[in-house]
């Protein structure tokens, strides 16, 4: 299927979606399927609208995984802390500024506080 138009809430084409979606509408989309020689109509809605921060721990994880590999900040002049990091098999991630690392030694190190939540090319 190829994607023709993309339309903001409002604009002609989304009116009468408007009018049944309101306020969660965020954009109605048209798609051509050549091969059937039919037209769908997409929309895309707010299912949900709650408060978040960046700094938050991801929510949808509360218990990793020892395995798991996660961002924790340790701060330039923390020296001796650095080098645990580093005994512990942490890599350092430049993009992201955190020290890359597997749960279980986030928990064995006492780091649980200085963990990020999901940061980009952090699996």
């Amino acid at each position: 299927m190829e994607v023709k138009a993309t339309l903001k809430p409002g604009q002609n084409g989304t009116k009468k979606l408007t009018d049944k979606y309101g306020q969660r509408l965020v954009c109605v989309r048209y798609r051509y399927d050549p091969a059937a020689g039919r037209r769908y109509t997409t929309v895309e809605l707010i299912e949900q609208d709650a408060p978040w921060s960046i700094g938050q721990v991801a929510a949808q994880d509360p218990d990793p995984v020892p395995s798991q590999r996660i961002g924790v900040r340790v701060e330039y002049w923390e020296n001796d802390l650095r080098e645990q990091v580093k005994a512990a098999g942490g890599i350092w991630r430049p993009r992201q500024k955190l020290w890359e690392m597997r749960y279980a030694d986030v928990v064995a190190l006492g780091l649980e506080a200085r963990i990020v939540g999901p940061e980009p090319g952090i699996s």
